[in-house]
């Protein structure tokens, strides 16, 4: 087969590949926003706002460009189409990486042309490699909704593809024209996410090997190229990012603070004049023809060029956007936003374990304040005492509750070395390597790497390694499924059919591993080449992180790069076996000439069956073509709140789906949304000050200077007077200049002077503002108490905020808070009337929980949960209910909690047939198939409230409908008893628990003259026990 021939049909089924992701990930897409990050992204996209750090300005403006063909109710839709496009393109050069690998694996005619069973070869090798991607878990998670990691791994396929095409024309004039490609190419990346900069080792070794094709490098000559490759990734990932805007930043610092310009003047002179040396210099290098530090300086400028697209994100940022995060407005800001400061950071090579002591050292930092910059306290830092470091540190964080000092402490089984004043045990180098291989390796890498190619049990979230009923790979065989996890073909269908089950029979694993034993028997530059882009993009990502236990969500998303890799593998065993295939024909020399062309056809088919396995397996638990939940409970959250009203939120899921129905789609943009996880920030209270949309500014009145980063992040009480005292005085005190409590250490400090503090009531707008009916109107006081607990020794930034809100509170305006306040503990918690989706703070005591509301307006609810919120996305059957939505809308948000506590409001307030209705409507809205009545596994509330229902159907004159929903609630829990008795030593709490439902159950029947019924059930129940001794 000729050259054109051969390009002819790469080319085609290059094209093909992409059209088959394509379709793929465009008919699967989520038609809306997502949970987790998916509406931030989305939302700052549209408008060109400013995201969370580090920021990802390229993706904005490309999303933004996409969203420009849709109007705003379908934004979301043209973001999520642009992820499926950056995923189908990032098959495509991966199909074209894995055919230039291959074809450095076969023996070329003398006139450089492949034999047609050759040419099937490889292009089976690049179709079944790229596809087996396309189809694989993690990547499709993340191919079909707005966020950053698809584009991502698409630049760093075009970056990895761009060197295999410099090395083919390495020759050739103008060559060089492919590595200046990649320097911009790393440049933008830098814009969307940091994981493409992990390729410059492979890059580099590629770059060496061209350079001596036919040579041979000595031990310590890969060792110096290795070294060349780190040098080169240090300089743009510690050098380049920090150090160009800190020094952009010192300019600033000049020109505000000696000469009186405005912010960012000093930091576009450095850009502009920065650029210009640039050009300079590649004008001097080419004159005098100084060819290698001509192309250095190229590719330094094009970085630079790329990462300039950051200004975007100061010029934004100036504009006050609405979504603001960290507010980068200026070059110094702009540092700590790229160096993600307020998440922290983790040791590496050397560093503290969990329990070592510390001292404490405040930094100073340079903030805006009024036209100049000032040197302020940073947040307090701690300087580790060298008795508690150690070498490599894998144990290292701490927790308030204790859960991760516990969970190191269960590697460490007693042993350790003391440490003066520490608690806990130094662990030993031996507990601390134990931990990074069982915990961080197997269980936050490899138990990922299966489930893209072996096999996953199902998808529910499984924060620590050691159970045996969810979150595990499993690849279908059974004899190796049942050694490791047992047999559960009897578990109840939330386990046994859920549609993150997928099987592969480990077919795709292995046939990555006779990919790497191939591609290492006959080109070990490329099997070293795909090795680092496999270790640097996995392992490598794994010991950076250093991640502590219980992490909130599955992190599988950040090794995309690992599984990329390993799928070039994959493709290369279609090469093998046809090797095999081919070696065994030859010595057959009967054969047809074509049997070599039909045995490379056949194999290439026969290996397209794992790929194809993959996606029958992987279909229905990544389609969310029908799934638009996460905006719907948004719009559910911010209808709760009354006109003009301040939403308290606390966390990602229930922020930035909000902020994204808001910005992009209009939902009650007159309701100020407030984060308990960001009010720790100097940013986000300074922009509650400003207008937003159409929500007023809040009255606060803390100058900037007492909630600088830094400043205040925890403020003393000292209450010495043990009286209720006015919150104005309390603020005016905090606020004075000369009002401070000496510490031991001889600093001064705010401090908060109560812990008993009355807020006045303004009736009349409590009643005008729609904060309380008219009926209500007797239960008003002049004040409420707000009491802070004796053993609370300080109150938080977030809660000082709140302090401040209120002592400028005229009860103009609903302020309702999710979660019943959440970690804001200053009393408010004591007036909060539930609302279904919130609770409003108002100005009647009560003690509202999660299972007992106390006093509400059942006239106002029964409104709400007919006409204001909604469920037509939650209830259709025909969208895959991941575990998130499990964890939402049957833990954190109860659905059927929302409509039990309505329905205890009916029959408390005399409406038993308003109480049915709603039962029913949860029934309908609720549906028992795709939302089982028994998950009690997943430890949810959600039992409790099928119990409730239960109960309140008899309670209210419907004892046919409350036995019909015990009868289906029994049956579930029957199936879930039988499995846990066939596990009893592992499950034995979960038995109890499920027989402790069911004689609930019997009890409600009991008390509702259905004792035969209920004897049924426990007798069922004694013959399952005894059936299974």
């Amino acid at each position: 087969m000729d050259k054109r021939k051969f390009n002819l049909w790469n080319r085609v089924s290059a094209v093909a590949v992409l059209a088959v992701s394509a379709v793929t990930y465009l008919l699967t897409i989520e038609p809306t926003a997502s949970f987790w990050d998916c509406g931030e992204f989305i939302a700052s996209s549209y408008k060109l706002e400013v995201g969370h750090p580090p920021g990802n300005p390229v993706f904005q403006l490309i999303a933004r460009f996409f969203t420009m063909f849709a109007d705003n109710m379908h934004a979301a839709v043209a973001v999520n189409a642009m992820s499926a496009l950056c995923s189908a393109f990032t098959i495509f050069f991966l199909y074209l990486t894995i055919v230039f690998l291959a074809k450095r694996l076969v023996t070329v005619g003398q006139d450089g042309t492949y034999t047609a069973a050759q040419a099937i070869a490889i292009y089976g090798s690049g179709i079944v490699g790229s596809l087996a991607y396309c189809f694989s878990d993690t990547f499709w998670f993340s191919a079909v909704e707005g966020e950053v990691y698809a584009m991502s791994s698409l630049f760093t396929a075009v970056v990895f593809w761009a060197m295999t095409k410099w090395y083919e024309q390495a020759d050739e004039p103008y060559a060089n024209r492919w590595i200046v490609l990649i320097s911009f190419l790393m440049g933008l990346s830098i814009g969307v996410h940091l994981l493409n900069l992990l390729t410059i080792p492979a890059l580099v070794y590629l770059f060496y090997y061209r350079k001596r094709d036919g040579g041979h490098y000595s031990f310590w000559e890969n060792v110096k190229i290795f070294a060349v490759s780190c040098v080169i990734l240090c300089v743009v990932l510690f050098g380049i990012i920090p150090y160009l805007p800190k020094s952009a930043a010192y300019v600033d610092l000049f020109f505000v603070n000696v000469l009186g310009l405005p912010f960012n003047s000093g930091a576009i002179f450095f850009v502009l004049a920065l650029l210009a040396g640039c050009f300079w210099g590649l004008f001097e290098t080419m004159k005098r023809k100084k060819v290698l530090a001509n192309s250095m300086l190229l590719c330094l400028t094009v970085i630079v060029i790329g990462f300039s697209i950051f200004s975007v994100v100061v010029i934004r940022s100036a504009a006050k956007t609405p979504t603001n995060e960290y507010q980068p407005d200026n070059p110094f800001t702009l540092v700590r936003y790229l160096g993600r400061e307020q998440y922290g950071s983790n040791p590496l090579v050397y560093g503290q374990y969990f329990d070592a002591p510390y001292e404490i050292e405040v930094p100073k930092y340079w903030a805006p304040v009024g036209k100049k910059y000032i040197k302020a306290d940073g947040q307090m830092n701690v300087k580790y005492k060298s008795e508690g470091k150690m070498l490599f540190p894998r144990m290292w964080a701490t927790s308030p509750d204790g859960r991760y000092e516990d969970f190191y402490e269960s590697y460490m089984n007693g042993r350790g070395k003391p440490v003066r004043g520490a608690q806990h045990k130094k662990p030993t180098f031996i507990d601390n390597l134990t931990f990074f291989f069982d915990y961080q390796l197997n269980w936050m890498y490899w138990r990922y790497f299966m489930w893209n190619f072996a096999g996953r049990q199902n998808e529910i979230h499984s924060p620590s390694p050691g159970d045996l009923f969810q979150g595990n790979w499993e690849s279908g065989i059974s004899f190796i499924d049942e050694f490791r996890l047992g047999d559960q073909s009897d578990a109840p269908a939330y386990l046994k059919e859920n549609k993150g089950k997928n099987h592969y029979y480990m077919l795709p694993l292995l046939l990555g591993i006779i990919g790497i034993f191939f591609q290492f028997s006959r080109d070990k530059r490329g099997t070293w080449v795909t090795f680092l882009l496999f270790f640097m993009t996995g392992i490598a990502i794994v010991i950076y992180l250093n991640q502590p236990p219980y992490q909130v969500r599955e992190r599988d998303y950040a090794y995309a790069g690992s599984f990329y890799a390993f799928s070039i593998w994959i493709g290369l065993a279609v090469l093998a076996i046809c090797s095999v295939v081919w070696r065994f024909l030859d010595r057959k020399p009967a054969m047809p000439a074509s049997s070599r062309y039909i045995a490379a056809s056949a194999v290439s088919v026969l290996c397209l069956g794992v790929p194809v396995l993959m996606a029958q397996q992987n279909w229905d638990d990544h389609d969310r073509s029908n799934r638009r939940t996460a905006v719907e409970m948004a719009k559910n959250y911010l209808n709760s709140v009354g006109e003009n009203g301040i939403l308290i939120t606390h966390g990602d899921n229930d922020t930035f789906p909000l902020w994204y129905a808001q910005e992009v789609e209009g939902v009650r943009t007159d309701v100020r949304i407030c984060n308990t996880s960001l009010l720790g920030t100097d940013w986000h209270i300074d922009q509650m000050k400003y207008a937003c949309n159409e929500s007023a500014p809040l009255p606060l009145t803390v100058g900037l200077e007492q909630y600088l980063y830094g400043t205040n992040e925890f403020i003393y009480i000292y209450d010495t007077r043990d009286a209720v005292i006015p919150i104005s005085t309390v603020m005016d005190v905090f606020k004075h200049p000369e009002a401070k409590l000496p510490l031991s250490s001889g600093r001064k400090v705010d401090y908060i002077m109560s812990r008993r503090i009355s807020v006045p009531v303004n009736k009349e707008n409590v009643i005008k503002y729609g904060i309380l009916p008219e009926k209500y109107a007797d239960m008003i006081p002049d004040e409420i108490v707000l009491t802070i607990s004796k053993d609370k020794d300080y109150v938080s930034k977030p809660e000082l905020f709140m302090l401040d809100l209120l002592s400028n509170y005229q009860w103009d305006r609903p302020i309702n808070f999710l979660n019943l306040g959440g970690d804001l503990n200053v009393g408010i918690k004591e007036y909060l009337m539930y609302e279904g989706f919130s609770s409003k703070l108002v100005p009647v005591k009560n003690r509202t929980r999660q299972t007992e509301i106390g006093f509400a307006d059942p006239d106002d609810i029964y409104h709400k949960m007919n006409e204001v919120y909604t469920w037509d996305a939650l209830k259709r059957t025909d969208y895959f209910v991941d575990y998130q939505n499990l964890y939402t809308f049957c833990g954190v948000m109860s659905q059927r909690g929302l409509f039990v506590n309505a329905a205890k409001e009916m029959m408390k307030a005399g409406h038993p047939d308003r109480a049915i209705e709603l039962l029913d409507k949860c029934q309908e809205c609720v549906p028992d198939s795709i939302y089982p009545l028994d998950m009690s596994y997943l430890g949810f509330i959600n039992e409790r409230n099928v119990l409730e229902m239960i109960a309140l159907y008899y309670g209210n004159g419907a004892p046919d409908k409350g036995l019909e929903l015990a009868d289906r609630f029994v049956d579930e829990l029957m199936v879930s008893a039988r499995f846990y008795l066939q596990y009893y030593d592992y499950a034995r709490s979960n038995f109890e628990e499920t027989c402790r439902y069911i004689f609930y159950v019997a009890d409600v029947l009991k008390q509702n003259d259905n004792a035969d019924r209920a004897a049924e059930i426990e007798d069922a129940l004694s013959a399952l026990v005894k059936n299974m001794q």
